[in-house]
């Protein structure tokens, strides 16, 4: 069973997400109210949490604070925000989770049940760098974190050469470690480094500009620095040109 705590400072949000949870996640056998980060930081010197469902915007001290003034999370951590661009992007950098107000139950049950397949497992680390990211004040300095079945690896962004399509996986090229599968389909990497410096030539493909070096004769295919070379559909052809100025 789950035990949970719900931190945001309007009632009203308070009190749907907690109608939720108790009607819609038999899984969660508890909850605990909060309506500010000081509040949060009382409950948990006697209460242990499995999730806490953090409200990023609240006044005084925000979400971010709640994450800082906790050295030790031995809980998951699901953040609830209104649309804000730069959040979301530091949690999905992070590989943590999210819920966008006002909250879906058919997105609660499914970050509930994603809670439930990693529960166990130590994610000190992607709080981590989360904090770490947040310090940042460029997206492009950010630190992805990507999941794998040997544990999370963490890269700049200016270290990913290119990611290619395998199946529900990502086979990532790195120009620090060599290949490997991300548990991460290509979909997710689009979505997390969407305005960044990265381009999509094919369904299958996803590549860092910086590490263009060229294209063959024909056009169908762009060169690497790597030596690699990446097909480029047809469809895509014309957007690709015009993205490398040719």
């Amino acid at each position: 069973m789950i035990k949970a705590l719900l931190v945001d400072d309007e009632v009203s949000a308070r009190n749907l997400l907690s109608h939720y949870l108790k009607t819609e996640v038999p899984e969660v056998s508890e909850i605990r109210l909060a309506d500010s980060v000081d509040s949060a930081l009382e409950i948990l010197q006697h209460y242990q949490p499995d999730i806490v469902f953090l409200d990023i915007e609240m006044p005084e001290r925000n979400g971010f604070d709640f994450l800082i003034a906790c050295e030790q999370i031995s809980f998951d951590i699901i953040f609830v925000t209104a649309y804000n661009q730069y959040a979301i992007k530091a949690i999905r950098f992070s590989a943590l989770d999210y819920l966008l107000k006002p909250v879906d139950t058919e997105e609660l049950t499914a970050a509930i049940a994603r809670h439930l397949e990693k529960r166990g497992t130590n994610q000190q680390a992607l709080y981590e760098n989360l904090k770490q990211n947040l310090k940042n004040k460029e997206e492009k300095e950010f630190q992805l974190a990507v999941p794998t079945t040997e544990g999370i690896f963490f890269f700049r962004l200016e270290n990913l050469i290119r990611l290619e399509a395998n199946g529900s996986y990502t086979l990532i090229y790195s120009s620090t470690r060599k290949p490997f599968l991300a548990s991460k389909n290509l979909k997710y990497f689009e979505e997390t480094l969407d305005n960044q410096s990265f381009i999509r030539p094919h369904k299958s493909h996803l590549v860092n500009l910086k590490y263009i070096t060229g294209l063959s004769a024909d056009k169908d295919f762009l060169v690497l620095q790597d030596n690699s070379q990446v097909e480029i559909s047809r469809r895509k052809k014309e957007e690709i040109l015009t993205v490398l100025g040719l």
